[in-house]
């Protein structure tokens, strides 16, 4: 992967802009906001995707597979973090030196001037970026923003707004999120990932400390998470609201109740708030009281805050629900983390009611899986049925000797209920044969396992006409 360089200073112009791997949810949608702000764009993507589709729509030139070729005459490169070096339309742009970009800092050029508000944490950032987003839109406000995911009542993940805010899902994984001009920061939690890059625990909270203090109205935080506490700690001379469970949370959530779609109340400023969501599990009340707080830090009304947060449809790649075939609903999950598997398995709890969940999970990263493959299989086997184990989707990294999804398997005290299949297709025929009528089969993993979504409803197809 190439590691950006964030003191490149940012060039004061961009003409026309090449994105190598634009079709990618963040770098598609930042691609989506240069298109409407009037710029040139052209990109290139290993494979065709609904992004590539839509891109195309709107003007931009995309080509598939990657070839020096392709980098036309753009006056800038955008790159995703997951390029490697190597790539030869990024070679050449360093061959001819044209400004190569980080997406993060082209993203930060186009904020430039805007009041931004940034959400950043290791887990729930997608989400509450698109209550936030959703709840301002409700409200009247008109924001720029670009999402982690597509918004599902929107069918976007980006847009260009005529308001004065911006509000942006930050990338904590490469140290980008220090990059905004920040008015507003959220941190969801402060629950350590991404060491490879940032190299301790302590390190990481650091990071967090800096993005907060660099915020220039006010901070958002939980009260609940051991890390956000730790960098409560740290922040100096800001406006901080608290949001969680805690007795001491500026923005208290209390009664939650988790019986399908989420309830809950939230107290602020002595006054209780009522709020029923349209998606389901317990952590996404607690996203929605931080984006509750974002809101009322902003000076708009309570009330309205909370129901313009309860119409969220939720995004993409968040308990989306793909088929239901022979009495089996088939989802697929972002959830990539221990912390958020054992969310979209708890949220999946609450749905499937007297059925069954079978997990199918595909390790993202090779570092992640060797440092966390116990935590990994005490999750799954504990929230669970059944697990399916995949091969490790590398994305970013060299493979590691000895690291595959076996690692995974391999540590559940009970080997009945867990498979190591690395074949997609016999992966499938597996879940669909465990399945019964009720249950819910559910792919977790940040990388490619959606793709396996079709197979699986393909192989409940044929086990039901045998």
């Amino acid at each position: 992967m190439i590691k950006p360089d964030l003191s490149e200073k940012l060039p004061t112009e961009l003409g026309s802009l090449h994105f190598v791997g634009i079709g990618g949810s963040g770098m598609s949608g930042i691609a989506r906001l240069f298109i409407a702000a009037g710029h040139r764009v052209s990109g290139s993507d290993r494979s065709e995707n609904h992004n590539t589709e839509a891109l195309r729509g709107l003007g931009a030139t995309v080509t598939i597979g990657h070839d020096a070729a392709n980098l036309g005459d753009a006056d800038a490169l955008v790159y995703t973090g997951a390029l490697w070096p190597d790539n030869p339309e990024y070679l050449l742009a360093r061959e001819r030196g044209i400004p190569t970009l980080h997406r993060s800092q082209a993203l930060a050029w186009l904020i430039s001037g805007q009041r931004l508000i940034a959400v950043a944490g290791a887990h729930g950032k997608t989400t509450s970026t698109g209550m936030i987003i959703t709840a301002l839109l409700a409200l009247g406000e008109d924001p720029s923003f670009v999402n982690g995911g597509v918004i599902e009542s929107l069918g976007v993940s980006s847009a260009h707004g005529g308001g004065e805010l911006f509000v942006v899902e930050a990338d904590e994984s490469d140290g980008t999120f220090l990059l905004y001009d920040t008015a507003v920061a959220l941190i969801t939690n402060v629950d350590a990932d991404h060491l490879d890059h940032y190299g301790s625990h302590e390190a990481f909270d650091a990071a967090f400390v800096q993005f907060a203090n660099a915020a220039s109205e006010f901070v958002v935080v939980s009260s609940d998470d051991p890390g956000a506490v730790r960098v409560t700690a740290a922040i100096e001379n800001k406006r901080v609201i608290s949001f969680g469970e805690a007795a001491d949370a500026a923005v208290r959530i209390h009664s939650i109740v988790t019986d399908g779609p989420v309830s809950f109340s939230l107290s602020w400023q002595g006054a209780d708030y009522d709020a029923r969501l349209r998606i389901p599990g317990r952590h996404n009340a607690l996203n929605a009281a931080g984006a509750f707080a974002v809101l009322v830090g902003l000076g708009l009304d309570p009330r309205q805050a909370l129901d313009g947060i309860a119409t969220f449809a939720g995004t993409e790649r968040r308990f989306e629900l793909h088929g239901i075939v022979r009495g089996v609903s088939v989802y697929d999950d972002y959830a990539h983390h221990p912390t958020e598997v054992a969310a979209a398995l708890a949220a999946a709890r609450t749905v499937v009611g007297g059925g069954r969940i079978i997990a199918v999970h595909q390790p993202h990263l090779y570092s992640r899986t060797k440092m966390m493959a116990g935590e990994f299989a005490a999750t799954y086997e504990h929230l669970a049925d059944h697990t399916v184990v995949l091969d490790v989707y590398g994305a970013r990294e060299d493979p590691i000797p000895g690291v595959t999804g076996a690692l995974v398997s391999e540590r559940f005290e009970d080997q009945t209920r867990v498979a190591y299949l690395p074949d997609w297709q016999q992966a499938a025929d597996h879940a669909a044969a465990v399945a019964r009528d009720g249950d819910i089969i559910m792919t977790l993993s940040c990388g490619d396992v959606y793709r396996i979504v079709p197979q699986i409803l393909a192989s409940l197809a044929a086990t039901s006409q045998a």
